[in-house]
């Protein structure tokens, strides 16, 4: 199983997880020139930027420890871009979304709500 196979099995499995919660998925693999997004989802009250961590059971440490301070800053220019192709409708968050795996098969995830802010060191110009 190579990483993107492993990619997409927390992928779609976070998608089936906000979906359940009453969200719309907007976008996957949202791309600009900064990085990417995994998903863009919203629902009543928030457009949420989700940043998706897929783990086997052998990685040692924490899937949100790989978002750091310049995966961060990353996700916040992507999302100001997608902001101004499609304006801010509602309260946007920032989350990271964690899934552990054996063999494909998931047995544990973590779902970490408004994970981190947007910071003004990012750079960029931000109505968030």
């Amino acid at each position: 199983m190579n990483q993107g196979d492993i990619g997409k099995i927390g992928e779609d499995f976070c998608c089936n997880y906000f979906k359940k919660r009453g969200f719309f998925i907007l976008e996957r693999n949202y791309h600009s020139r900064n990085g990417e997004i995994d998903l863009i989802v919203e629902n009543e009250n928030f457009l949420v930027f989700v940043e998706v961590k897929t783990r086997s059971d052998k990685k040692i440490g924490e899937a949100r420890d790989a978002v750091d301070y310049s995966k961060q800053r990353k996700i916040a220019l992507t999302a100001i871009k997608y902001l101004s192709e499609n304006g801010m409708r509602k309260q946007p968050r920032f989350d990271v979304f964690e899934v552990l795996h054996h063999n494909g098969k998931i047995f544990k995830f973590n779902h970490i709500e408004n994970a981190f802010q947007y910071d003004e060191s990012f750079g960029g110009k931000s109505n968030c």
